[in-house]
Parts: structure tokens; sequence; C-alpha cells
């Protein structure tokens, strides 16, 4: 594959490069098929990306439709089919300027004015589309084999919410056809993974715009697994000497002044609320709250670790394009914990965590799996709270306690937390991007800034170190993860309806009522299903929309002979059996909570 580097230069492509240098042309190609259509377009950054391109672009009050997208990759169709030569040039920063303006390009001229006052700027074009780029490309517009617009959304110019909202159009772009082909093989899987459809067909959740983009509202159904993954956790905790507790939603702004939330994370917070002259907020995170649960009482290093928990609902303002069910939301409830250590116990409670961490996967059978250890940016002087010796110390700290545990991690520089290093671990699902489920991080800044103490051995007043840890991490990316692994199949345990009773036609439902009240009264989540339908009918919708793992059969042979007939989900297997027994054994599995 030939491509050209912005001094003209044509050579081999790189095996490495092809990807990158497809997706940059295709990127360029689709902007050109865009002025060709909306000749007023007005264009921002466009990218080759990990996965594919995007451009994002100023429409004016121009909405794009899904036939405006395929119309938009027709157009991009037509230009490979044209052939054109795609050549760069450079022009000095001033006669960069005045080409751009006047091709009325008002981005890029900005975008220059953050260059470098000495640059020189490298354009590409093809036919009468000319775009500021430092390439490389593909020689011909022709070389593009296989692409296919994706999505749009919306995102900032600069991303930046000052700015104004521009239109971000998506796609792909491959070598071949076949890898094309493979590609929508593997987006097919994801839609019918997609825990968004199958929340919908299970009637697990909702959300309504008249409530609010990014508020997810669980219906009985979905509120029953979450409640089970709440209690699933708290039982593992409290068992590890975790106490529990409760906290309000809101906080005044002092509150994340002093813990430094404001100044670090205050583009992610819903905006504050005047209430009697005084400030409060949406809590995002709920470690504040929990720092002044322990500054309530004094505290003696004998009383230390102290492990306080919570599922706590957090709030943050996301930006609507990122939205996604209840994976990603404004509202959350956070598996979240605060740990109260010395410095010597942050061995031994960040091996607790990180054993808690692994056991919980081991009992939802999660093995694809990495660990990463996110550190700050040094020169990121706005993100991170300024103290090097703090930092240091607390990379230290966190690096040797991972090592001293072989456990296995990459490091990345940029993702920690404004006020400490963290151990992240990063679930690959079985479809899209990988992204963190459970986290652990290591504080030694809010401790400080809440001024928290307590009596050493010689009644000298220290600063606890405080370890950050979610298990679950929030209990609705959690339950969003399981269902997109399962595709709604839950394990019997977490199942939102654990056996449906169903009547043959024609039965009369007065045994089938006993069998269900039997297994409600057995605390068992039962549905009866006494319709005068055909009984395929009935399987079907209890097995492939509602995932029961378990379909109790009644007809008038279970009536005379005091059984049941069961069948199973996942072997579609029948057995008849006596509903004691069936009981015992479902209780069995949903006690010792059995797997699929």
């Amino acid at each position: 594959m030939k491509i050209i580097y912005s001094d003209g230069t044509v050579a081999e492509c790189p095996a490495e490069q092809e990807e990158q240098v497809l997706r940059h042309t295709a990127a360029h190609i689709m902007a050109q098929a865009v002025k060709r259509l909306y000749p007023y377009a007005d264009f921002g950054y466009g990218p080759a990306t990990e996965k594919g391109f995007y451009y994002d672009i100023d429409l004016g009050d121009t909405k794009l439709t899904d036939e405006d997208l395929a119309a938009i990759e027709a157009e991009m169709r037509k230009i490979v089919k044209e052939n054109l030569p795609i050549k760069p040039f450079i022009l000095d920063r001033a006669a960069a300027i005045k080409l751009m303006e006047e091709r009325g390009a008002k981005y890029k001229v900005e975008h220059i004015g953050d260059l470098a006052p000495d640059a020189v700027i490298s354009f590409y074009q093809q036919g009468d589309y000319i775009d500021m780029c430092t390439g490389p490309h593909l020689c011909y517009t022709k070389a593009l084999k296989a692409f296919k617009l994706t999505q749009q959304s919306g995102a900032y110019w600069k991303n930046d919410s000052a700015n104004k909202m521009l239109v971000r159009i998506n796609g792909v772009a491959f070598r071949t056809q076949e890898e094309l082909d493979e590609y929508e093989r593997q987006q097919e899987e994801a839609r019918s993974r997609d825990h968004r459809k199958i929340g919908k067909e299970m009637q697990l959740f909702m959300t309504d715009d008249l409530v609010g983009k990014g508020l997810p509202m669980f219906l009985p159904k979905g509120y029953a697994v979450w409640q089970e993954l709440e209690n699933y956790i708290k039982e593992k905790e409290r068992l590890g000497g975790y106490m529990h507790v409760l906290t309000p939603c809101v906080g005044t702004v002092q509150l994340y002044k002093t813990s430094g939330h404001w100044d670090h994370y205050k583009e992610n917070m819903f905006p504050p609320m005047e209430v009697e002259g005084e400030n409060f907020v949406l809590r995002p995170m709920n470690c504040p709250h929990h720092m002044m649960i322990y500054a309530s009482r004094p505290h003696s290093y004998r009383e230390l670790p102290i492990r306080i928990g919570e599922i706590a609902h957090d709030f943050r303002f996301e930006s609507s394009g990122t939205l996604k069910g209840i994976e990603r939301g404004r509202h959350f409830c956070q598996n979240d914990a605060h740990l109260f250590v010395t410095p010597d116990q942050i061995e031994a409670e960040v091996g607790r965590v990180v054993d808690l961490i692994f056991d919980a996967y081991k009992d939802f059978g999660i093995t694809d799996y990495r660990c990463v250890l996110s550190l700050r940016d040094p020169a990121d002087k706005k993100k991170y709270h300024p103290d090097d010796e703090m930092w240091n110390k607390a990379e230290d700290a966190l690096r040797q306690v991972l090592k001293d545990l072989h456990i296995d991690f990459t490091e990345e520089i940029g993702e920690a937390a404004f006020y400490g290093p963290k151990l992240d671990v990063n679930v690959r699902p079985a479809v899209g991007a990988e992204y963190t489920l459970s986290t652990c991080q290591l504080d030694f800044c809010l401790p400080a800034k809440f001024e928290l103490k307590y009596k050493d051995s010689e009644s000298a007043d220290q600063t606890p170190v405080v370890i950050h840890r979610a298990i679950l991490g929030s209990l609705d990316r959690f339950m969003a993860y399981i269902i997109e692994e399962t595709k709604g199949k839950f394990p019997v345990w977490l199942a939102p309806v654990q056996a449906t009773v169903m009547t043959l036609p024609g039965t009369d439902p007065a045994y089938a009522r006993e069998v269900y009240q039997t297994l409600m009264n057995q605390k068992i989540r039962a549905e009866l299903d006494d319709r005068n339908e055909k009984i395929g009918y009935k399987i079907r919708e209890a097995r492939q929309v509602n995932r029961v793992p378990n379909m109790i059969i009644i007809g008038q042979n279970e009536i005379d002979n005091g059984v049941i007939s069961v069948r199973d989900r996942d072997t579609d297997q029948t057995r008849t059996l006596p509903l004691d027994e069936f009981v015992a054994e479902l209780k069995d599995k949903i006690e010792r909570r059995v797997r699929n």
C-alpha cells in the first residue's frame, strides 16, 4: 500500500501504520462528501482513532438523520470511484491563515492560532477539497477499499462545554471488505448483547427524557437484580470487617472545596443549588462524607483500620453523547468504601481489597481482566493536587505493594484520581472495549485536607492514610456488564424471575396457583402464567424474552400425580419431580449462588 507524506515523498506504508492511514484518509474523504452535500459545513478536528475515525463538523442548524448518514456514505463511494489523487503542500503560517479564511474555515484558523509561531503547516488536497493535516495519506481515493459510517453524536469544539456543540460523525475503515464484514458481524453480536436492548425486553429498567437523560429508573425485575447484587457485596464486606453507613446525596459547596473536588472536578458536577443562603451540590462521590464521619470523634491507633462502606447514590454531569443505559449515567450507585489505616497497614489492607475483588470475580466467573497502576501526569498542573512529595510517596507505596503482592500490572500515566494513584481492574467484555469495574486508590491528600488524626502508641497525633475502593464499581455498571456477558440469562440466584409456573390450555389453574404460592412462601421469585395460550408460546416468552431459568409446566398429569414438570432454560430438558424436591434443589442453588 503506497502512502504520501506531507513533503511529497511516496513510500510503502509500514504495516503498523496501515490502519491509521486508512482511517485518516477515510476521515478526509468523508469531509469532502459532507462539503459536497452541505457546502456551508465548517470542520473542526477529524482524526483517526484506535477503532475508526471521526470528524467534528459545524452544520449550523442542520440535524442529521440516519438517511443523511447513508447519503454521505454514498457520496464517499462516488469520491472513491473518482480515484482522485491526494496531494500534499506546505504553507507558512500567514499563507495558511489566508487560505483557510478564504475558504471560510474558521475552526482551522483558530487551530492554526494554537500552533507555534514558527510552525510550517501542511495541507492535503483531493479534487476541490483541501484539509489541514500532517499526514500521511493514501495516494488516491480509490485505495480506500472498505469503510462504513457508524453513528453521529454531539461534541464540543476543543472538548470544552463553553464552546459550540458540533456534530461528530463516526466511521470505520479496513484493509479489505472481509475485515469490514467481520467488524459488522461483531457489531451484530454487540447489538444482541446490548444491555439497553435486553433491559427493555426483560423490563429491567427504563429511561425517559421527561425525568432526564442519564437518569435510569429500575423496574421491579431490575431492582430485584440490583438488590441481590447489593446483598451479595454487603455480605462479603461485613465478613471483612466493614461497617456500613448511609449519607446524604447532597453536600455543601464548602465541603467539596475542602476536599479539592471543587477545584479539580467541578466541570463533572451538577451546578450548585442555593438554599437559605448556602450553596449545595449533588455529590459526585462519597469520600468527603466518609471523611467527616471519621472526623466526628477521636481515634486511637488500636481502632485502625476502620472500614466504612456504603452503597451510595452519586451524580455526575456526563455529556449526553457519552450516556449509555445503566453502564454510564448521570445517576449511579457506587459500591464504595473508605479504609482509614496507619502507614504500616497499607500493604495488608490493599491485599485484602485485592483478594475481595478477585473473590467476587471468581463468584461471577470473570476471568478476562488486567490490572493497571494509574499514575498522575506530572505535566498536568490543573488536574492533579500540586504536591510532588505526596505524589511520589503515594505512587511508590502503591507500586511496591502491588509488587509485594505479586500482582501483574501495567502502568498508565494520567489516569490517577486527582488526589492519588490507583489500581484499576479493567475487564474485557464479550464485545466492545475494555473498561474499569473495580478500583483501589491510595490517598495521602484528603486526610490532610480534612485534618484527620489518630493517636499513636506515644499518644501523638498522626494523620491516617485512606484507601478508597470499589469492588463491583457501581452496581449499575456491574449489572450492565453481567447482562451483556450472559445475554440476560442470569444465574438462578440473580435472576429477576427464578421460576415461572404455567398451565397447559384448558387446565384448571387451582393447582398451578398452589405451586406458585408455595414458591413465593419459600422466598423464590416466581410468576404465574395461567393465560389460555398455547404452551409453546408461553415457553418461548419465558425462555427467550424473559430468560427465566425454570419453567414449571402444569397439566392434567401433574395435577393427578401431585408433581410438577420443569423445563430448564439452559439445557431445554424437561423432568418431572415432586414440588418439595424441586424447591430444595432450587434453594440450594440460590444459597450457594451457583453459576449457569
